[in-house]
């Protein structure tokens, strides 16, 4: 509704995970160096956190579109399935078929693709997102599969990514041998007030605002403060105030825009 107006391409602030708006913070810098160190030294489990809506998915997103030709990998967006069909999605997103269903017959035709892609020179990635949702039986599984190994490094590498929750239910007794084998870890924490403001440009350059619309210092401050520097809270704050700026018929997003959107998404921020 208000791109034509504002004369944008699309809309800035989407909550959708596009890696083409990926804002790379220091916070994220140093996640995705954590990344870029675990596979590349094949550490075996690595296990990225952050609370909701910190750019997570978008990151692991990225990080993936960054990777070379010779890096296999597997994203698994929603880990709720039951033993066998994860491991069953794991082996579908990887591209192998297998007729026989059984467990021992998928981790067999596994690590025959495991071998291949090492003899090959090539790395192999896997990523599970929402990680937390993963029951400590599933955990066990990765951990298995993450001993696939040649004498000299990992035929796989793990990234489990999630929320907070994650570290507390790797933090049980049953899981001490995977807790054992995490070798990289990192938390994102949310973006300072100067970050929300570089972020906030940055999407809205993106989306070929050029300099035509302003977020006054003030409204930025208080977009940090309500958003607790929340970059999916900072989005929905933002659109929020492009559609009030558009019914004022403005191009500068002040403090008191910001005010009357906060007083209409009160309700939405205080349930998150």
């Amino acid at each position: 509704m208000y791109c034509n107006f504002y004369g944008l391409k699309e809309r800035p602030f989407n909550v959708t995970s596009d890696p083409t708006f990926f804002f790379l913070s220091q916070k994220h810098k140093e996640a995705l160096s954590h990344l870029y160190y675990g596979i590349s030294q094949r550490k075996g489990i690595i296990v990225l956190t952050g609370e909701i809506g910190t750019g997570k998915t978008t990151l692991c997103r990225f990080f993936l579109s960054q990777l070379n030709r010779d890096v296999k990998t597997a994203f698994i967006l929603n880990p709720h399935f039951s033993e066998i069909q994860l491991l069953e999605a794991i082996i579908k997103d990887f591209g192998i078929t297998s007729k026989d269903k059984s467990k021992l017959s998928l981790i067999s035709g596994f690590n025959k693709f495991l071998l291949s892609e090492s003899e090959a020179g090539h790395n192999v990635v896997l990523i599970i997102d929402e990680a937390q949702n993963l029951k400590p039986a599933q955990l066990e599984q990765i951990r298995l599969l993450s001993n696939l190994e040649t004498e000299k490094e990992k035929l796989i590498q793990v990234v489990l990514a999630g929320q907070p929750e994650l570290n507390r239910r790797l933090n049980l007794y049953d899981l001490r041998q995977l807790q054992q084998r995490i070798m990289v870890r990192y938390h994102i924490t949310p973006l300072d007030n100067e970050e929300v403001e570089n972020y906030i440009n940055h999407r809205l350059g993106i989306a070929g605002a050029g300099n035509k619309i302003t977020f006054t210092a003030d409204a930025i401050k208080a977009i940090t403060d309500f958003s607790s520097g929340i970059p999916r809270l900072v989005n929905i704050i933002c659109d929020r105030s492009l559609l009030a700026g558009f019914v004022s018929e403005t191009y500068v997003i002040d403090l008191a825009i910001i005010k009357r959107c906060m007083e209409e998404l009160g309700s939405y921020f205080v349930n998150q």
